[in-house]
Formats: C-alpha cells, structure tokens, sequence
C-alpha cells in the first residue's frame, strides 16, 4: 500500500512544499527514511514507531519506505513525525487515505504521541496555502501562530489520536482563527523604559529621535555612565508601530531561530538586540554548514545594539559592511546560497579611548597618541562611512542628574517620528521593505532632496574640508531629508543640510 500527504519544511526563513510518501511492502521489517533526511528526521522514525504503539495503534511489521520529496534538498528538524505517522497508519488502512487528501500536516511526535511545537510554522503555513492546501494541522502550541496566515483552515490538536480522531470523524476539531492586526497592540515595549527616564542629554536625544524618523545608523561616542546604553535600550520605545507586514516577516524570522515562545502568534513589537562583542562573525551575520539567521537578522524591523564597538574583532564588525549597505545578508555555503533580511537601525557605542576619559571635563586622560590611534584604528574607514549619525554624548553635569527635572515622554516623541514615517511613505510610495530615508537609493536621493545652490555650496565645502566621500553626502543628504520631515518642511534646505553635516564630523579625526 502506498499513502501520500503534504508537509513542509524551511530553508532559511523561506518554506518550501514536501511530499511524504509511505509505502509498505511485504518482507522482513525495515524503517527507511529517504529524501536527504539529517538529523532529526533521521530518529524521527523511532519516536514514530514508539508514538504509533503508545497510542494504540498498531504498528506495521513489514519493509516500510518513506520518502521525502523534492528528494534532493535536505530536510531537517522534526516537523515530519506528523506526517510518517500518518502515512503509515493511512498504508496499512488504520486510517482513511482519502482525509488526507487537501491538508497538509507538521508536528513533531512525543514517544507517548503528544504533539510538540516546532520551528518556523508561520512560514509553512504561507507555503501551505501557496500551494493549494485547504487545511494545516499542527501541533496546538503552534496553532496562534499559523492561524494569522489567512485562507487556510488551520487546526491544533495535542495528540496522534486527536489527529486520527478528527480525521476519521470520530472527534471532529475545530479550526482556529486569529485576527493578526487586532494582535498588535501599538507595536510597542512594555517594560517600561521611556525617553523621560533619560536625565539631560538634549543634543544626543535629538539624533536619536532623527535616527528613528529616518531609519539611520547611529555611532554613539562618550565617556563611561554618560548615558549611551540607556540611551540606546529606549530608542525601541520610539519607533514607529509594526504594521502587519512587518510583525508577519519579523515573526517569522523568530520562529525559525525558534525565539517565538510556544502559544504566541506575533511579534508585536520591535527587536532590539544587544550582542555581546565576544560574538563571531557567523553569530553575527549568520552562518552555519546550513545557514541560520544572526543577530543583525533577527534584528531586522528593530534595532541593533553593539556597545563597546571596537571591542568587536575586526572581520566581525566588517562583515556589518553589506547588511548596513544593502539591508540583507547572503551566505553562501556549499549546501546552500541564503539571503536573509537585515534591514535594521544600527545603534553602537564606543569610548573616545581605552581609559574613557578623553574630552572629559574633570578626569584626566591617561592614554598616549599611538594608544588612542590603535584603539580608534579598530572600525575601519568604509564601516564609519556607513553610519550616519556621529554622535558625541558628554559626560552628564551634576546639575542634570539632581533635582527632579520634567522630560519629555517617548509618547510625543514617538507622535514625531510618526509623523515624519508617514510623510516618507508618502512620498516614497508603495514599495518592497521598509519605507524611510535610509532605504532611498542614489536615485531618489536624488529626486527627492534637490539642491538648491545654498546646499550645494555647503556640501562642497563639506566634502573638501570633512574628506566625505560619495556615499558620506548621499547619506547627508538622507539625514536631511529626515529633519526636513520633522520639521513639516517639504524641501531640504541648509538648516538641515548643516545640522545634518554635525553628525558628520565626529569622525576619527574630530575625536582627536
């Protein structure tokens, strides 16, 4: 007997169909698993062998085939205990052939037959319903999550015989919806962190709310306890809200990283993450015999948090050079050829020098001319020449941190940014990825940021006496374009043009 059922597995973030197909044939007992299976598929066969009799049903003593197909692409994970259960019970005629015609199935299988949660659901689930599936059968922890994936009946169930009892009619299940938009709640953090937290610091709170408006990379540069972390940790709190297709590519991403909490059905609100700078390059970026996504992705929609930059080793914070330059990360491996999204704002934070204390007002600095030229030496050139905002944060005044002083709420400034996304979608239009002035390109910097000559005159000077390159006036001009957008202004003109260029000139040289 022969039975055939859909599933689905992953490769990177993207979903691809797999057929299973299980055949039974006379002669002495034999499980094989065929089709590139790795891993856990390959002992998928003893928890389904353990699964199938714990649960009551018999188990085949015959030579049993299963085949995976396309069957020369890798299957990984345990997504498929499901469906070669299923198979053999429909093989040896325990189980109509015929339910399992328009449904597809993924679960991993526990040796008593409960169903356990699996990776990368929601991306199965659109393969799914991309395909022609009418209905998808998971494991109940996973159901909130495929449900957001509209078009399809999507159906949780705990057990095998949940399964088989709704498939043979005895226990019919009900199918799950979800309303994704109502799950997103504003989008934003709530532990609790806020810009009002945020003592002084009137200058860097201003370019990080620039950074937020637009989409742009910050440098933050400052010695200890001025403020960088905690300013860094409360830009997520003043981000614009996900919108639906956000949440759906970001959740996505965490559920195959398997960062997705079981019962969950979205993220709904922005990354932040701060990796530690002992981080390798692949940890980073991705990487991997089979690439998985890294910090930058899983970043992706949120923000990137690198304290103590030149901490980092040097071809780590150089393979940053294309997922800032690009917004996507592709590794490439001999089993495979990946891109991952990584379109994120870069938030980094460094010291003026190893002792922290050059600049400072009161502490003397203890270190020599080559000292600091090694220590600042450590971020290249072309990655500086990525970021747009410089930013220096100075020590913060006694007078500032005592006393009860009103500051302003990410609430409002949050209402700003807002504003100024909105003015940038629409002038931007509809288009794939994010819309701000950091993703223009060349061309519609163009377009959109025309220079009248008073610009023009202060771009040059700029450029002869900062040493900017090509892409430094690209993204001054973007940096621009976003301040004219929070002030309500249509062109850019040189007021924005020069406060721009301010965050221009803490480069190697101004540090010094």
């Amino acid at each position: 007997m022969l039975a055939r059922l859909r599933s689905a597995a992953t490769i990177g973030i993207e979903a691809y169909p797999v057929e299973v197909e299980v055949d039974l044939a006379n002669g002495l007992p034999f499980f094989a698993t065929v089709g590139l299976p790795q891993g856990a598929v390959k002992e998928g066969r003893e928890r389904v062998q353990a699964a199938l009799t714990n649960s009551g049903f018999q188990f085949p003593l015959r030579r049993i085939t299963v085949n995976l197909a396309p069957a020369d692409v890798r299957k990984d994970g345990s997504a498929f205990d499901l469906p070669i259960a299923l198979g053999i019970l429909a093989a040896s005629e325990q189980l109509p052939a015929a339910a399992l015609a328009e449904g597809a199935f993924l679960g991993e299988l526990g040796l008593e037959g409960d169903l356990r949660p699996i990776r990368g659901v929601l991306s199965m689930a659109l393969s799914a319903r991309s395909h022609g599936a009418r209905a998808l059968l998971v494991p109940r922890a996973n159901v909130a999550e495929a449900a957001v994936v509209q078009g399809i009946a999507v159906i949780g169930a705990a057990s095998l015989r949940d399964v088989v009892g709704h498939l043979n009619g005895s226990t019919p299940l009900q199918p799950t919806e979800t309303a994704a938009g109502a799950l997103l709640n504003g989008g934003h953090p709530t532990d609790g962190a806020d810009f009002s937290d945020v003592r002084g610091q009137r200058a860097p709170k201003r370019a990080l709310e620039i950074a937020a408006a637009g989409g742009h990379n910050v440098l933050m540069i400052g010695p200890p306890g001025a403020g960088k972390t905690m300013l860094a940790r409360r830009l997520p709190s003043i981000l614009p809200a996900l919108t639906l297709d956000e949440a759906i590519e970001i959740t996505r991403i965490h559920s195959v990283a398997g960062l997705l909490p079981p019962g969950s059905a979205l993220v709904t609100a922005r990354p932040f993450r701060a990796p530690h700078h002992t981080i390798s390059d692949a940890g980073l970026v991705g990487g991997g015999s089979v690439p998985r996504p890294g910090e930058v992705t899983l970043a992706h929609g949120g923000a990137l948090f690198l304290d103590e930059l030149p901490e980092f080793h040097r071809h780590v914070l150089e393979a940053l050079r294309q997922p800032l330059e690009d917004g996507v990360v592709t590794v490439s491996r001999a089993a495979a050829r990946l891109t991952f999204p990584a379109r994120c704002i870069l938030i980094a934070a460094m010291n003026p020098c190893p002792c922290g204390n050059l600049g400072h007002p009161v502490r003397p600095c203890r270190c020599g001319p080559l000292v600091i030229e090694r220590y600042l030496s450590r971020i290249s050139g072309p990655l500086l020449d990525r970021i747009d905002i410089h930013l220096r944060v100075p020590a913060l005044p006694f007078a500032d941190l005592a006393g009860d002083h009103a500051a302003e709420s990410g609430t409002a400034i949050r209402s700003r940014v807002e504003i100024a996304r909105t003015r940038q979608r629409e002038r931007l239009g509809p288009r794939a990825g994010p819309v701000c002035n950091a993703a223009m390109s060349s061309r519609e910097v163009r377009r959109h940021c025309p220079q009248t000559p008073e610009v023009a005159e202060l771009l040059r000077s700029a450029v002869e006496r900062l040493g900017l390159s090509a892409r430094g006036c690209y993204r001054v001009l973007k940096v621009a374009r976003t301040i004219a957008d929070l002030d309500g202004e249509g062109a850019v003109g040189s007021p924005h043009v020069a406060e721009a260029l301010q965050y221009r000139s803490l480069d190697r040289r101004a540090i010094r």
